[in-house]
């Protein structure tokens, strides 16, 4: 990776990439490249910075030519809750927006990171130690884009050479970007309502077992996963990946060691319930750990520490009493 492009730069996901890629390569040769959402002073002061609509092709093509890219990770999407709001758009920027990127790649040359989901699988895939190969029948608009999206970046891969890969991530939890519409999107909200008021009301039932992984964890996969050697990858799209397995009860009893007194309580949404249900509780994701050497870093306990530590820095509340052992 030379010269990269990050779409959906302003995103939960994007927004830390184009940051730590910018570390590792170099300001100058990362480009960061967001739409509606506007970007935050650090992503526009740190390396070059430019906004167009992925459905657009060629806006993109004009810019993967004029910074001369060679890698592009594909980060723009309408997630899973927002998604079954707007299907019509769910389907127009995820699937328009990705075969623009893999067309470009295909006419330019470029690589191509694109990152699939747990939400690719359905209520008939096993729900314990969902195989890296398996039923996929996804049930919602967003599982139904990014299952397309994997078979299509399969395709580009051996109909016309696209150096496409993947990995299908949880939930992710990041203190740096809010979250954008998602099922998982729980378990970030719940450590700012814990540290401003005390409690917070969750829209998925406690007992709604879920695959996590903390956004530092998932950085490091994509990026670990691009520089990989291609003679090793056997699946290479949409490799399961995970960290971390727990529901909302067990996050609960998390902050409270940090958050004396935090109450948790429970309005589900069925729409979100529903989309919960239909998603594995556990994947198994050694096929990632064999063939490119994936291993996260982070457990509940340390993700729950670090998301206190930092969120009440940024939340002003970094000098409040607070428990954090034991």
């Amino acid at each position: 990776m030379k010269r990269i492009l990050v779409t959906g730069a302003t995103g939960q996901i994007g927004s830390e990439l184009a940051l730590a890629l910018r570390q590792a390569y170099g300001e100058a040769k990362v480009v960061a490249a967001g739409h509606r959402r506007r970007p935050d002073a650090e992503l526009l002061e740190s390396g070059p910075y430019c906004s167009f609509d992925v459905r657009d092709g060629e806006t993109l093509q004009r810019i993967v030519q004029e910074y001369r890219i060679d890698t592009i990770f594909h980060l723009a999407s309408l997630l899973s809750a927002a998604a079954e709001k707007n299907p019509q758009s769910a389907w127009e920027i995820n699937m328009k927006g990705l075969t623009n990127v893999l067309e470009t790649a295909r006419i330019s040359g470029c690589a191509v990171f694109f990152p699939s989901s747990i939400g690719a699988f359905g209520p008939g895939t096993p729900l314990e130690n969902t195989p890296q190969l398996t039923i996929q029948r996804p049930a919602t608009l967003y599982g139904i884009t990014k299952l397309a999206g994997e078979l299509l970046c399969d395709y580009y891969f051996h109909h016309f050479g696209v150096d496409a890969r993947g990995l299908r991530f949880p939930g992710l939890i990041s203190y740096k970007t809010p979250p954008g519409g998602g099922t998982t999107d729980y378990a970030v909200e719940i450590f700012t309502a814990a540290l401003t008021e005390g409690r917070y009301t969750c829209f998925l039932r406690p007992d709604t077992r879920l695959d996590m992984m903390y956004m530092p964890d998932a950085i490091g996969a994509a990026m670990i996963l691009m520089e990989a050697d291609g003679q090793r990858l056997i699946h290479r799209n949409a490799y399961n990946v995970t960290a971390m397995n727990f529901t909302p009860e067990e996050l609960a009893v998390q902050i409270l060691r940090f958050v004396p007194g935090f109450d948790i309580r429970y309005d589900v949404d069925p729409i979100r319930q529903a989309i919960a249900d239909s998603w594995p509780r556990h994947m198994d994701d050694s096929a990632a750990r064999t063939e490119w050497g994936w291993q996260p870093r982070y457990d509940l306990a340390a993700t729950t520490s670090e998301m206190i530590e930092h969120l009440a820095f940024k939340l002003g509340k970094a000098g409040e009493d607070r428990h954090g052992a034991g």
